[in-house]
């Protein structure tokens, strides 16, 4: 039929040949194969249409598991023989889709068009082309990019079985730098996950602890039959660095001793039983942040960024810079100064920061971010995580991690202000029965608030009371306990007390008064994600 303006557009007038150019285009956008079975090869087109069919019926069965069974559809893709399937059949697709607009352009026939509507023609391919083939291509490139990734940080291993219906995790932010021999985990934390729900609960540990004991199966008990208990020298986080160098035999199937005797000492400071663990190059961390653009947080207090130590002292110089309270986005040198800053306060104060940022950025990674910014994310985790975590389990840990966004993290320090105060002795002489007693109220969601402090026995001394300040207390003024007035004498102006600026504070830093500095940045711990 000659007269057929769908196989014969040159009998056709103008206007039919554009119409048919765009909606031949259409075709193959919409359905790939179409367009060849109604105006080209129908053989082709038939061909391209059982694969289309094809790929509507797996991406349907995708979103049926991804309602069913997210764990299973996160773990086929991020297994290594699936993912490495599913990149080259995308990869395949993309060439495919590319070629049928190909074809369809030739079925088109540009010279039979007006010369105005070529370049619309051209345009409109070329856009197509990039978003369906394309599209594929950097979907199949992603995945490559997920597989060394994966295989890089992620050990190969059998799977985690829940104990007691959770899954235990423990959290180190390492420091290895220029001037330190070997690692040190400034910052620990158990992360215990409800194997169901989600929920989680962190556990921090301060860096300072001693007396950690081991569970009765830890190879550490052969070194350390009593516990970690060699005085000061043994507080916790130098006991990776201890097996490192002098023990590692003691866990011969172990890639990384150091990591399982913290397990070890956590698992007997707790009660629970940790099962993994992840270490995070606090050096790079700032990589991370600026990965997934940055974390939100809502800073309580003044942070200072420590300087450089002088020579010859325990001191440093005047902080280099200073991060303000309030809610603020920051990128990933203020975030890593938040999380490790302890000038003037103590380690408490920057546990419970540690804890916000842990917080903001499982609150922040949402998968907006990942997709967006996966990349970026996977190639500075490569260089700043390890862990033990079975790369066949990913799935199921990442269905947790979804969940878990949705409800509140829960927190404990084992320590001041949990514990004891940070003038007391908990961390030194820790009372085991008592932090196991709470972690787990806390996991059985009984909690109950820590035992106040107990008062001085008969024959101890009792604490000094602190002598009212004459500038703020006016308890010891009669007359204005009585609403009176001594007619004959003025009442005392309070003295006005200086604005807290970062100039102010830089000042008191220069003159070296810690005193006044830590009464005004007691409040840097408090914090919250933003």
């Amino acid at each position: 039929m000659l007269t057929d303006p769908v196989r014969n557009p040159q009998s056709a007038p103008p206007r039919t040949r554009t119409k048919r150019a765009f909606i031949l285009l259409l075709l193959t956008l919409v359905l790939p194969g179409s367009a060849q079975v109604v105006a080209g090869n129908r053989k082709l087109g038939r061909r391209a249409l059982q694969v289309t069919f094809t790929v509507w019926a797996l991406v349907l069965a995708a979103l049926v598991l991804a309602l069913t069974n997210r764990a299973m559809l996160v773990n086929l893709v991020t297994n290594g023989w699936t993912s490495f399937i599913l990149m080259v059949l995308l990869a395949l697709l993309a060439v495919g889709w590319a070629l049928l607009f190909l074809n369809t352009l030739r079925i088109i026939r540009p010279p039979l068009l007006e010369r105005r509507v070529r370049p619309l023609i051209a345009g409109m391919l070329a856009v197509l082309v990039v978003c369906t083939s394309g599209g594929l291509a950097y979907g199949a490139y992603m995945l490559n990019v997920s597989r060394h990734a994966f295989g890089s940080i992620f050990a190969s291993g059998p799977s985690l079985d829940p104990v007691d219906g959770r899954y235990n995790f423990m959290l180190m932010g390492g420091d290895a730098g220029e001037d330190r021999t070997g690692l040190r985990p400034d910052s620990m934390s158990v992360i215990s996950v409800d194997a169901k729900t989600g929920k989680s609960i962190t556990f921090s540990l301060p860096r300072n602890f001693q007396n950690a004991p081991f569970p009765a199966d830890s190879p550490m008990t052969q070194v350390y039959p009593d516990g970690y208990n060699c005085g000061d020298e043994c507080i916790l986080n130098s006991l990776y660095q201890t097996v490192m160098e002098n023990y590692p035999d003691l866990y011969p199937e172990s890639a990384d001793p150091g990591a399982e005797a913290m397990m070890d000492a956590a698992s007997g400071i707790l009660g629970l039983e940790v099962q993994a663990y992840v270490i995070v190059d606090m050096e790079g961390f700032s990589k991370l942040i600026d990965a997934m653009g940055g974390v939100t947080i809502n800073a309580g207090g003044w942070v200072p960024i420590t300087a450089g130590e002088i020579p010859g002292t325990n001191r440093h110089y005047p902080p280099d810079g200073w991060i303000e309270p309030g809610t603020q986005k920051m990128d990933g040198y203020t975030a890593l100064w938040y999380a490790r800053s302890r000038e003037f306060v103590t380690d408490y104060h920057r546990i419970a920061r540690q804890q916000c940022v842990q917080q903001a950025m499982v609150a922040q990674l949402d998968p907006a971010t990942l997709l967006t910014r996966f990349q970026a994310i996977a190639s500075a985790g490569e260089q700043i995580v390890k862990t033990d975590l079975p790369q066949d389990q990913l799935g199921s840990f990442l269905d947790l991690a979804l969940k878990a966004k949705g409800q509140p993290m829960e927190r404990l320090t084992i320590g001041p202000p949990d514990f004891g105060t940070a003038a007391d002795n908990f961390v030194t002489y820790p009372e085991f029965d008592q932090i196991q007693t709470r972690v787990a109220q806390m996991i059985s969601g009984q909690d109950a608030e820590p035992a106040p402090a107990q008062a001085p026995a008969a024959g101890d001394d009792a604490a000094p009371e602190t002598a009212p300040d004459p500038a703020t207390d006016t308890s010891t003024d009669i007359g204005a306990e009585t609403g009176q007035s001594d007619p004959g004498t003025a009442a005392p102006e309070q003295p006005e007390q200086p604005e807290i600026t970062q100039e102010y504070l830089q000042y008191l830093a220069e003159i070296q008064d810690d005193a006044t500095l830590g009464a005004l940045l007691n409040n840097n711990g408090d914090c919250s994600p933003g």
